[in-house]
């Protein structure tokens, strides 16, 4: 049988995501939800299926974004196209298809950042067979989406969970207990103060954050329909950290997490994170993303308490294939690459000093 690809509509939205969560590439980034989410941060979602005997055998979620002043688009398939990705006829298919679009839409190019190591290097000889190019920036944790993971294995047992942790941690997971930090599912409700603690964390840190709205966003596009949940970490009447976990299917992805400056001794972090992997679990969950570390592991690395952080779960260190393109325009996309950099360095200059003068 001839496979079938077409772009759907909303009539389409609950098969495209049932298939993401049966999918073993299946990921959150790839929902329908998530396409409306970035829609109104400037993208514009497409959804392809591709069926086999009226079975969807591959789907992707595009984004289409112009980019500024000269408003030509570029596309983003953010963690897909979900397939089985060493089907290469289906592969040709489904990046045909898009190319398609393209064409019509005028776009620059195709990025990708599939969910597979960097070990797998029978992907990486199809990508540059058809056309692709590593579009590695050499700052992993700085990616579109983070290039080095720590992911958890959580089929086994609490009990045995709890014992494969680094011993500090799992110290410090019934140090919380112990001190009285409890943890609950965040409401609605809880957003203004999850996210006044949230810019805590990044003026401390020193990242940027998006703005309240967004959040909002995430919560009522997510959390209602269940891919999505708000934990909350109080001591003492206080909230004192908090996290906000995707789920879709068999697998977890810790996202965002918030801690105060205050009463960081009773080890809060710790423990939110151990709860939000007992809720994956109870959801049928066998792997638990961690999300971005570094990947240049020195210690004078200013990230590397968050690598040491989240090694003591004891999850894999995992590097991805990273991102490439596939280029439609090569002329616009040479002076893209030439600009974008410097335009990213201007408007986060300006970020930061709006920062630094609201902070005065």
């Amino acid at each position: 049988m001839a496979y079938v690809a077409k772009w759907i509509d909303e009539s389409q939205h609950s098969r495209f995501n049932n298939f993401l969560a049966k999918a073993g590439k299946g990921h959150v980034l790839q929902s329908w939800e998530w396409g409306e989410i970035k829609s109104r941060t400037g993208w514009r979602p497409w959804r392809l299926v591709v069926e086999e005997e009226g079975e969807i055998v591959a789907v992707v979620s595009l984004l289409e974004r112009k980019i500024p002043v000269v408003g030509i688009p570029i596309f983003y398939a953010s963690r897909g196209p979900v397939l089985d990705l060493r089907n290469v006829k289906l592969f040709d298919v489904v990046l045909g298809e898009i190319r398609k679009l393209a064409k019509t839409r005028g776009a620059i190019f195709l990025k990708i950042d599939p969910d597979v190591p960097s070990s797998d290097k029978e992907l990486e000889q199809y990508l540059l067979a058809k056309g692709f190019r590593s579009a590695e920036t050499g700052k992993g944790f700085e990616g579109v989406q983070p290039k080095y993971v720590f992911r958890l294995d959580i089929s086994p047992d609490e009990q045995t969970l709890l014992a494969n942790m680094h011993q500090k941690t799992r110290y410090n997971i019934r140090l919380a207990q112990k001190k009285g930090v409890q943890i609950r599912r965040g409401t609605r409700k809880d957003l203004p103060e999850f996210y006044q603690v949230l810019k805590e964390t990044t003026e401390r840190d020193h990242f940027l954050v998006r703005a309240y709205s967004y959040f909002e966003d995430l919560y009522d596009s997510l959390v209602p329909v269940g891919l999505g949940e708000l934990f909350i970490a109080e001591y003492e009447g206080n909230i004192v950290s908090g996290t906000l976990a995707f789920v879709i299917g068999d697998k977890a992805w810790y996202i965002y997490g918030a801690s105060s400056n205050a009463y960081r001794n009773v080890m809060p972090n710790y423990l939110i994170q151990w709860e939000m992997i007992r809720w994956a679990k109870s959801l049928g969950c066998t792997l638990y993303d961690f999300r971005g570390v570094p990947g240049h592991l020195t210690e004078d690395n200013p990230l590397y308490g968050l690598y040491r952080f989240k090694k003591g779960f004891n999850g894999e260190y995992t590097e991805f294939i990273g991102e490439w393109d596939l280029v439609y325009r090569k002329v616009i996309y040479f002076l893209w690459n030439r600009l974008e950099p410097v335009y990213s360095d201007v408007v986060k200059g300006i970020i930061g000093k709006l920062r630094r003068t609201r902070r005065r």
